[in-house]
């Protein structure tokens, strides 16, 4: 090739050059900003020992986010204000190890809440919440360890079974304390301290049963009333048609007392 055309063609290649290496540059920096987009202000990603972790710590969040990553082991969703968690709340983190939602307002926890993490869950922080009566049946087949402590519970049968299901973290179970409860004596005691000498679901079952003799009782009483009731009027309705038929003509009344002993036998 004669030199004058390779004098023309050398700019043209380095402005070819040029072109893909900015575009190549667009395409990483689009790469990385597009997750970082997604995720809600004060979230970040992190890695700690090894293990994905996402924390949106005092990030002011109303709602458990919707764009974690799915790989996430660690997520920490601590001193925010959520209210509740609602049914399938984590169901895309299937690799989940640690769960910390303590210091939120959360109240309620709906059934299956925590669905999908019963495999690899392994700690669970609810402490310092609004907490006062969740079923058993939000934690069914969860093998986490639990932190329920520094909740306004009702210390009642409800919160009995709850205790009885979950496996607390070593050391919280002091920190659940009867803020309410159906015996006032127990309010301000460490639940576990009451529940060694009082069980919840054992004087709930014999309420239950005493109510149920009593409204027995009570309908058995009534039916046996009118059954007398019934009697007495039917006697008193005898006597007085007897009465009646003494007064008529003899076989007049012969032929109506005959009809009326049938009638009462």
């Amino acid at each position: 090739m004669p030199a004058a055309e390779r004098i023309l063609l050398r700019p043209v290649t380095m402005g070819l050059l040029l072109q893909s290496l900015l575009l190549l540059l667009l395409l990483l920096l689009c790469c990385c900003l597009r997750p970082a987009a997604a995720f809600p202000k004060g979230c970040y990603p992190s890695e700690e020992e090894g293990l994905k972790t996402f924390r949106c710590s005092n990030a002011r969040l109303t709602e458990v986010p919707r764009d974690i990553p799915n790989d996430t082991n660690k997520l920490y969703l601590d001193s925010n204000r959520i209210p509740f968690l609602p049914r399938d709340a984590f169901r895309d983190l299937p690799l989940l190890l640690e769960l910390d939602l303590s210091h939120n307002a959360i109240a309620s926890v709906e059934s299956g809440a925590f669905r999908g993490l019963a495999e690899h869950l392994h700690s669970l922080d609810l402490s310092s919440n609004r907490l006062v009566s969740v079923s058993k049946d939000a934690f069914s087949n969860l093998k986490a360890k639990v932190n329920l402590s520094n909740n306004p519970w009702l210390c009642d049968c409800r919160l009995q079974e709850l205790v009885r299901t979950v496996e607390l973290v070593a050391g919280s179970s002091g920190g659940i304390v009867c803020d309410s409860s159906v015996q006032e004596e127990h309010v301000g005691k460490a639940f576990l301290q009451v529940i060694a000498d009082t069980d919840f679901c054992n004087v709930y079952k014999k309420t239950t049963d005493i109510a149920m003799l009593v409204t027995m009782f009570g309908w058995f009483a009534m039916v046996i009333s009118y059954l007398v009731y019934y009697v007495r009027q039917n006697q008193e309705d005898a006597r007085r048609h007897l009465e009646y038929l003494k007064s008529l003509p003899s076989k007049q009344r012969r032929s109506e007392e005959s009809s009326t002993i049938s009638t009462v036998v």
